[in-house]
């Protein structure tokens, strides 16, 4: 059920900050945002991780790394390993679409990507969306099926998918372009994703947390959270200004009340 579901909210601060200013911005943002229903999670760069962490501890803000590599160890010049973020992060994200976009990044070695995080201990949000030719023609769910049977084909029979999976939805074709996705479109591609999870075998799919991730602001945010199927964001931009995280997790809140409210009366 929706209400059995934790609302998340995760801010993806991209190549930004340093060092410097990091811990003082994650510092504001958890001042502003104190809702203990919500679960909050700060995703800096890597170089910044130890000021975050520094910050936060003790707070119950989660720290997230903003990928790991699809190998344990190895002459991989300039990659970090999920081992290598023991006692830094909780959580990554893995499969973000512009590391799909930059990096080349193929379902196989982000599947591979969630079978580390499980060996080290991180709770994987694993990105999943399509582009607007995808969209356009009609395979958009198609598309995303194809993400996610690539990843689980992966780490399903390693082990990397555990009740701890997060996904969320990036509809790529919503983000930076001037397009607008609806709480709609998230909706039917989150009911599409717990399908095809299920279809796959993974038991507990209607239990995966599901946020959305298209140019999330607090004035827009809303009208995802009002869709049962979503259960937070992930925030790109917005992340990084103290009133706009604190707008989005304050709704945030709203909805894990409500949540509250109907198991209360179911």
């Amino acid at each position: 059920m929706p209400h059995a579901r934790p609302v998340i909210v995760a801010a993806n601060w991209k190549m930004n900050t340093l060092p410097a200013d990091a811990g003082a911005l994650a510092a504001a943002i958890e001042r502003q945002t104190r809702e203990p229903s919500v679960v909050r999670v700060i995703c800096p760069p890597y170089l910044c991780l130890e000021a975050v962490g520094r910050a936060l501890d003790g707070t119950g803000v989660a720290v997230g790394a903003q990928n790991v590599h699809h190998e344990t160890a190895g002459a991989y010049t300039g990659e970090i390993s999920a081992r290598m973020l023991a006692g830094l992060a909780s959580w990554s994200i893995v499969g973000h679409s512009e590391r799909r976009r930059d990096q080349a990044e193929t379902d196989a070695q982000i599947g591979r990507k969630l079978v580390r995080c499980v060996e080290a201990g991180l709770r994987p949000i694993l990105c999943v969306g399509e582009q607007l030719e995808d969209r356009e023609a009609g395979r958009a769910e198609e598309t995303v099926r194809r993400q996610l049977e690539g990843c689980l084909a992966v780490a399903r029979p390693d082990g990397g998918v555990t009740t701890d999976l997060v996904i969320a939805y990036e509809p790529v074709w919503a983000i930076g372009t001037g397009r607008t996705a609806r709480g709609t479109d998230a909706a039917a591609m989150a009911d599409a994703i717990r399908a095809a999870c299920a279809d796959f075998g993974v038991e507990w799919a209607d239990d995966i947390p599901i946020l959305y991730g298209g140019s999330v602001t607090s004035a827009a945010i809303g009208e995802f959270l009002a869709e049962p199927a979503i259960d937070g964001a992930l925030v790109g931009g917005a992340s990084l200004k103290v009133d706009e995280m604190a707008g989005i997790v304050a709704r945030a809140a709203l909805t894990a009340a409500a949540r509250r409210e109907a198991a209360a009366v179911s």
